[in-house]
């Protein structure tokens, strides 16, 4: 065989030859396959969801309900009530749902407070009214509204409202863990029913005014007092939740309870009185704005001691090696959990997700452990178990390569 010698740079022995290859340019890797917390066991639902009987109550109720507005309103009047109630109840309900994202609650018990509101405590206050109109001979007075709006309206609007706060708190216990949860379901609870109860008003002002009359009274219910409702119920709320807190069952619950409801109820009738006896705006620029400014104030403290017992719950895990005292203060804070996902979306495939998931399984860890060292709760430490090895599971999953 004789040697050839190779080709010139840039020439090739054969048309079908391919040229040396040099080093070329470095290719990074492809993406990585996204990090996921692999499936793991739940924490049980007794106790934290509404039964599907009370649902069942509700859609019955609902029925009933609709038709009595469609005959006493009409369905054009109706309808138009309802798409502009939905602006107030949408602004109530991002506001809950913002105080409730510490520690978010289940979404059926989310849902049942909402319909509670918005279906059960409407019915209740409609059906009080037609009894007592029907006593009265129907006979319709000065008197008789101030007595509907100042007296009848807080106490069974409240009532009925306050006995959904019950149901729940009966019912879906190991969701109801202290003051905020107490408020956001309160809130919730309000929200519906200043939701059906706008759709009444707003319609009647329709059908009696056209698009002006309308306007007026969206602007007084729906900007200027959009909160009302959802602030009367938190204060029941509140002090249902600091039973809760202590671990008292049902029937010692009944005193906070009605503590709270008569708050709720003279917090009612006060702002009821306000647009009756007095100048209205005068009066809401003066008091009902400050006390509206202390509910978000009593808000904001209650949020902090949350965090705190957070704070203190995870700082136990923390002694016992499974988390680093760093780890607690970004579980724990606002600013470390900001600062945690900020961190994860720079992570590998954005493990933003699962950084998500380990806030919240670490959240929910440290309120069972509550419930578990107060003896409230009989499950709590099963739940402690599941949330534990979930945590560790998306911590694993974070710091993997």
């Amino acid at each position: 065989m004789t040697y050839s010698p190779p080709p010139p740079p840039g020439e090739f022995a054969s048309p079908l030859a391919q040229p040396r290859h040099g080093a070329g340019a470095l290719i990074p890797p492809g993406p990585p396959a996204a990090v996921h917390v692999p499936a793991l066991p739940v924490t049980a639902r007794r106790g934290r969801v509404a039964s599907v009987w009370l649902f069942g109550i509700l859609v019955v109720v609902l029925v009933v309900l609709v038709g009595y507005f469609l005959s006493a309103l009409g369905a054009a009047a109706s309808i138009i009530g309802m798409v502009v109630a939905v602006v107030p109840f949408l602004v109530v309900l991002a506001a809950a749902r913002l105080v409730d994202r510490w520690e978010p609650e289940p979404w059926s018990l989310v849902v049942f407070a909402i319909a509670w509101g918005a279906i059960a405590a409407v019915a209740i206050a409609l059906l009080v009214d037609l009894l007592i109109s029907g006593a009265l001979g129907g006979v319709e007075s000065g008197a008789r509204d101030v007595l509907r709006s100042v007296v009848q309206a807080p106490i069974v609007e409240e009532i009925g409202k306050g006995i959904g706060l019950l149901i729940i708190f009966a019912s879906a216990r190991r969701a109801f863990d202290g003051p905020v949860d107490g408020v956001v379901y309160g809130a919730l609870i309000g929200a519906g029913f200043a939701f059906t109860e706008n759709i009444q008003y707003f319609a009647i002002s329709y059908i009696e005014g056209g698009a002006g009359e309308l306007t007026t009274t969206f602007f007084v219910r729906g900007i200027l007092s959009p909160f009302a409702h959802a602030m009367f119920t938190a204060v029941t709320g509140f002090a249902l939740g600091l039973a809760a807190r202590r671990g008292s069952s049902i029937g010692a619950a009944l005193g906070p309870w009605c503590l709270g409801l008569s708050g709720a109820i003279l917090l009612h009738a006060f702002w009821n009185g306000s647009a009756m006896f007095g100048d209205f705006f005068q009066l809401y620029l003066t008091l009902q704005i400050p006390l509206f400014v202390l509910f978000i104030l009593g808000v904001l403290a209650l949020k902090r001691e949350e965090a705190r017992l957070t704070r203190n719950r995870l700082g136990d895990y923390a002694l016992a090696g499974w988390f680093t005292p760093q780890e607690v203060d970004m579980l724990a804070t606002p600013a470390g959990r900001r600062a945690g996902l900020a961190w994860a979306r720079t992570l590998t495939g954005d493990r933003t997700a699962t950084m998500k998931t380990f806030i919240a399984d670490a959240t929910a860890l440290a309120a069972a452990r509550q419930r578990a060292i107060s003896g409230r709760d009989p499950r709590a430490a099963d739940d402690e178990h599941v949330l534990l090895t979930r945590t560790a599971a998306a911590r694993s999953a974070l710091l993997a390569r």
